[in-house]
């Protein structure tokens, strides 16, 4: 089990960190309030005492109230002031009778002034005030809180600044309603759900006894854009990558004495040695235990468990390889082939014949003590029985019947060993001639049947033209609907079952054909096969490939569970656990899981610091017998980008993106396949950006090129449907190429 970053990262909005900092509801803040600061607690002053007002004095105020409301009506700048009571200055008390600043009302001080606003001068200051413009009005906001004495952390930055002139309507006030000193506009009825905000009092002050502001340079932005490698990452580097291939062909000690301790609800096996100290299962239990001190281990640990002690095991030579060749009409034509001094014309068939003659000569050498078996099907499909030498037909009627074929596949004879059945071989493939129809279905299932009785055998499909036989008929795909459905859960289920009795499939057509490989290339997808679209002269190569890459385990499933606090993406299982059927593992299999964060608040990410576990079970099958391999690991957590994009591993971002783009692309779901691209490919930019490492340019650019087909000629693998116009079925080297993709692994790339 590798992993693409050496943390497990969360964007700092998802970090634990970050919410309690926000008290814990930092998604319904709002965008219109300042930026949060750090809490700290201050003491106010208290306020200063209130004078009583004369009745002539109140007269004349709230004669000049009322001409302030009446001005408010031009849209002339007004000044807004979010203050704290220790730095506001009250209107009615700027100056004492004497001139002088009374000492008990604080100075007004202003912060955060934005850059467009023009400030003015300070009324402390020596220095003469500007003309005044009139009709400018300021607007207090004071917190009443403050004026009670309280002690009362703030969160809000003090600020103001001024709105520009404007072209709107009026802004009308009640007319006879004054804004008395120390009271507050009535606030509307809030719901009881909602948390009760501070209440604030509006203070409308006149030209004259506003004071100007200092003549002090305005301030920079009070959040400054984040450097590029502290902005949160784009993309997902919480990638694992599992090769199966190499970890399943590996030769083990004994199994793990007993049968592992599972959890009864999300099924994680504890760890062997703190099955007496932990009584909650770590993955799925409710409580919070992201804590270093509550992980599980410490260290990545490795155990190997036997599911069926009794169960004998079984050869590894006990396995068969069936070549199943169409030998239709279509595969009389000739193809030219340039040879030194001279061209040659020769059918399809017989350049099966040689590449299937030189690999059953190769294997008798090599490994004579493997199983192969014939199969060819036209108008009919023959079994080359290898025991007694004799040949079955089934046709007519019978090759319409799925049980009868199943049942008439299972009374056949395992064939003997290449090294008493190579003659028998060779003659009847040197005599194959082509004619008749293609019933490619029937002789699929025969086949899957066939070797289904040998877990890890193979099936090498190998034909040139569509299947026209009613089972599994894909020539009548643009007249009948109904044809094209039944055919496509044909060979969808025909997958299914190949995969759960550990049989391979492979298919392998001629350039130049068209086989429908969007639908047939089922068999390939879900068993781990090959699509492969060859030249008549590139045959015997391809099928070399396919015998070498050798079967290493069956049944196979890879299962990863993390805490609740985080979630796997793109997996059937939603939440902290997901499982992928991978079937049938040869030497190269890889397979990459993402997780991440979750992207709502309501449940709580790890904070940055904290550990966690992960959890990887690989279930398979091995020379017959049922086999658990559990790792467990212990990551640290980050909100830290630069750190996360340190211990980047490129090549397996890369083929994440590769797997699952071309996942859904074979569905048919281009958009979201370039999407996922899009996003991986920015989170590549940005790690190349930072390492600055030359090899990683080289690695881009090669993944690009490889992605390009995904992402800008689309169209070339696609061909559109005349029986349903919205439909766009994928051309046959659309097919052979995404299902490629989606089984690459970092050598193939």
């Amino acid at each position: 089990m590798e992993f693409a970053c050496r943390f497990v990262y969360v964007p700092p909005s998802l970090s634990r960190r970050e919410v309690q900092r926000s008290g814990g509801n930092a998604a319904k803040r709002s965008a219109l309030l300042p930026p949060v600061k750090a809490l700290r607690p201050r003491t106010p002053p208290p306020p200063p005492p209130t004078k009583p007002l004369s009745a002539k004095a109140s007269s004349q105020k709230t004669s000049g109230q009322r001409e302030r409301n009446q001005e408010v009506g031009s849209c002339k700048p007004v000044s807004l002031f979010l203050n704290h009571p220790e730095l506001q200055r009250r209107p009615e008390a700027d100056s004492s009778p004497g001139g002088s600043v009374s000492p008990a009302t604080p100075s007004r001080k202003i912060a955060l002034l934005p850059p467009f606003i023009k400030p003015t001068a300070n009324p402390d200051s020596k220095q003469p005030d500007p003309p005044q413009t009139s009709n400018n009005q300021s607007l207090w906001y004071v917190d009443t809180k403050h004026e009670s004495g309280s002690n009362v952390e703030t969160t809000e930055d003090l600020y103001s600044y001024t709105l520009p002139e404007g072209q709107g309507g009026e802004a009308k006030l009640p007319p006879d309603r004054g804004v008395v000193l120390g009271s507050a506009p009535p606030l509307p009825p809030r719901p009881s759900f909602m948390p009760q905000s501070p209440e604030y009092m509006m203070v409308l002050s006149s030209p004259a006894a506003a004071p100007a502001a200092p003549q002090t340079p305005p301030p920079p932005s009070s959040k400054p854009p984040l450097p590029a490698n502290k902005g949160p990452l784009p993309g997902n580097p919480n990638i694992v990558l599992i090769s199966l291939g190499k970890l399943l062909s590996e030769e083990r000690e004994v199994p793990s004495p007993g049968k592992p301790i599972m959890c009864s609800e999300c099924g994680s096996v504890l760890d062997s040695e703190g099955k007496k100290q932990v009584k909650v299962c770590y993955f799925c239990q409710s409580d919070d235990l992201t804590r270093p001190s509550r992980c599980p281990v410490s260290v990545q640990k490795d155990d190997l468990f036997l599911l069926n002690p009794g169960q004998q095991p079984q050869s590894t030579a006990d396995s068969l390889l069936l070549f199943c060749i169409d030998a239709s009409g279509s595969m009389s034509i000739t193809s030219k082939v340039s040879d030194p001094g001279q061209n040659i014309h020769r059918t399809r068939l017989e350049f099966v014949q040689e590449a299937v003659l030189q690999c059953v000569r190769k294997l008798s050498d090599q490994r004579p003590e493997v199983r192969v078996g014939l199969i060819t099907f036209n108008f009919q499909v023959t079994v080359y029985e290898c025991n007694n030498f004799q040949l079955h037909h089934l046709s007519g009627a019978e090759l319409n019947d799925k049980h009868f074929l199943m049942g008439a596949a299972a009374g056949l004879p395992v064939p003997l060993p290449l090294s008493q059945t190579k003659d028998y071989l060779e003659r009847h493939i040197s005599g194959l001639s082509a004619n008749g129809e293609t019933a490619l279905g029937p002789a699929a299932l025969v086949a899957v049947s066939m070797a289904s009785r040998l877990p890890g055998s193979k099936v090498i499909i190998c034909t040139d033209g569509k299947a026209n036989a009613k089972l599994g008929n894909l020539e009548d795909e643009d007249n009948d609907a109904r044809a094209l459905l039944s055919s496509t859960i044909f060979y969808q289920n025909l997958g299914e079952f190949a995969a759960t009795q550990g049989v391979t499939v492979s298919v392998l057509s001629i350039e130049g054909t068209d086989c429908r490989l969007d639908e047939l290339g089922r068999l390939a997808d879900r068993t781990g096969g090959k699509v492969v679209i060859a030249s008549p002269n590139q045959l015997h190569s391809e099928f070399e490939e396919i015998i070498e890459n050798r079967t290493v385990a069956t049944h196979c499933a890879v299962t990863l569970l993390v805490p609740k606090s985080l979630r796997l993406k793109g997996e059937k299982e939603v939440g902290h656990k997901g499982t992928r059927e991978v079937g049938n593992v040869n030497t190269d299999t890889e397979v990459t899981l993402q997780f991440g964060a979750h992207e709502h608040t309501e449940v709580a990410s790890p904070a940055s610091g904290s550990h966690v576990a992960l959890q990887l079970q690989v279930r398979y099958r091995r020379n017959g017998r049922a086999l658990l391999r559990v790792f467990t690991a212990d990551r640290e957590v980050t909100d830290d980008s630069s750190a996360a994009l340190s211990s980047l591993s490129l090549a397996i971002v890369q083929l994440n993106s590769l797997q699952a783009s071309a996942a859904l692309a074979v569905r048919g779901r281009f958009l979201d396949a370039r999407k996922e691209g899009a996003e991986q490919q920015r989170l590549i930019e940005r790690a190349i950006e930072q390492n600055q490492r030359a090899e990683d340019q080289q690695m881009y650019q090669d993944w690009v090129k490889t992605m390009e087909p995904i992402n800008r000629n689309s169209h070339t693998l696609t061909r559109r449907s005349a029986l349903l116009s919205y439909s766009e079925p994928l051309t046959d080297a659309g097919a052979a190429l995404l299902i490629t993709m989606k089984h690459s692994n970092r050598k193939s790339m």
